[in-house]
């Protein structure tokens, strides 16, 4: 394999899901027990605030039940040893990839351990649990904190600087996604649009869009990635 100087690798809930982290997307159309639009929308926290909340509070507490896999120490090494630039843009709202010691993380979608005032702006770290009577660190106010999340309907994070990345990019990789989800299923085809980059998926099975990258190894991220991070470590 080639010696790259410049891989994006885009991450989504296939990888998270070997931690044991629960998925948006069941087979029956639920997310642990509720239905989408009743907790990841902007219309849902209107609706419902403290629903929205709890849920997001219990999700929070469930990071605590689960560890960094093979796959996310197998990306960090890959971000240490590589002589060049490695940057993870990750789907998801966990921070697996930061406990297993990955840097350069863009999070697209948000972080669950943040929250965000919608009075004030500002962002802060959050552990605890979080309700509607609880006060904005900055400004005092309340009811004002939400999560730090990308609901359906909302524009993802930083694309401005991901269009650069990808535009870069000498070898692109996307992990554990479904390639239904836009705008981040439409990554690979922005790299080939450019035509000199190389573009790999590891997926459970292929996805909708598998016929778009020029490579394919599926099975578990925690069984293919390490072996994968050696050959471009090599």
């Amino acid at each position: 394999m080639g010696q790259y100087k410049n891989i994006v690798i885009l991450t989504g809930a296939g990888i998270s899901a070997e931690s044991g982290v629960a998925t948006f997307r069941d087979n029956d159309g639920l997310w642990e027990k509720h239905r989408i639009e009743d907790v990841a929308t902007p219309e849902a926290f209107a609706r419902d605030p403290d629903l929205v909340q709890r849920f997001y509070s219990l999700r929070r507490r469930q990071l605590n039940e689960v560890e960094p896999n093979a796959a996310h120490k197998a990306l960090a090494k890959l971000q240490r040893e590589l002589d060049g630039k490695v940057t993870i843009i990750t789907q998801n709202v966990d921070d697996l990839h930061e406990r297993g010691g990955g840097t350069n993380i863009i999070h697209m979608h948000g972080e669950l351990r943040k929250v965000r005032c919608k009075a004030c702006s500002s962002v802060h770290d959050w552990r605890e649990d979080c309700a509607q009577e609880t006060e904005c660190p900055s400004c005092g106010r309340a009811p004002s904190l939400r999560p730090h999340i990308v609901w359906f309907g909302e524009m993802p994070f930083f694309m401005d600087r991901i269009a650069e990345y990808l535009a870069e990019c000498d070898l692109f990789i996307s992990i554990g996604t479904s390639g239904n989800v836009y705008p981040a299923a439409g990554f690979v085809a922005e790299v080939r649009a450019k035509g000199n980059a190389h573009t790999i998926e590891v997926n459970l099975e292929p996805s909708e869009g598998a016929s778009m990258f020029a490579e394919h190894r599926h099975g578990k991220a925690g069984e293919l990635l390490p072996a994968l991070v050696e050959e471009l470590l090599n």
